[in-house]
């Protein structure tokens, strides 16, 4: 509901939301290798997830938009600039949160880890799948789904700056 009143767009409010499922697919794949069940702890981890990929996806969207707002054209090579500029910010929180939870991810077994264990192996491995598939998976649905927003954000105004822009350019 908030990405939609922010982005006044369902669509985009699912792109974003897309990369939620690409965590949970590798935290519950470290979740299986470290032998762990899910529960209470993992669940934390989720919720942890979940803030991180939409986050990822929101910085992504609003490059595009920025840079379509700023008179670039809806195409690939847009689209790829947008996508190469949020790699380092992507990449490095995943590498900062990843390398802070380590200590714990293999501290299984020592006293007052027990918690703690879980919730970090549940985080490092979605971080590392949701990095992964959302940098083909976001830039992928929004060329596809993306035109049709862009077009409406520009006939109601709500793309600053971009209302010269000629979007009748077709997705190659």
């Amino acid at each position: 509901v908030l990405l939609n009143q922010r982005y006044n767009s369902y669509v985009i409010a699912l792109i974003i939301m897309a990369n939620v499922p690409l965590s949970l697919i590798g935290s519950v794949a470290a979740l299986w290798i470290f032998g762990l069940p899910i529960s209470v702890s993992s669940m934390i981890g989720f919720i942890t997830l979940t803030g991180i990929s939409s986050r990822n996806g929101i910085l992504k969207v609003s490059t595009y938009l920025t840079m379509i707002a700023g008179g670039a054209p809806f195409n690939d090579e847009t689209i790829i600039r947008g996508s190469l500029d949020r790699v380092a910010p992507v990449v490095l929180t995943a590498l900062s949160a990843g390398c802070a939870l380590i200590p714990l991810m293999f501290g299984i077994g020592e006293p007052g880890k027990e918690i703690l264990s879980p919730v970090a192996i549940t985080i490092v491995g979605g971080l590392i799948s949701a990095t992964l598939l959302d940098a083909l998976l976001t830039p992928i649905l929004f060329k596809f789904l993306g035109l049709t927003v862009v077009q409406k954000l520009v006939l109601t105004n709500q793309l600053q700056g971009a209302a010269e822009l000629e979007l009748k350019e077709t997705i190659a």
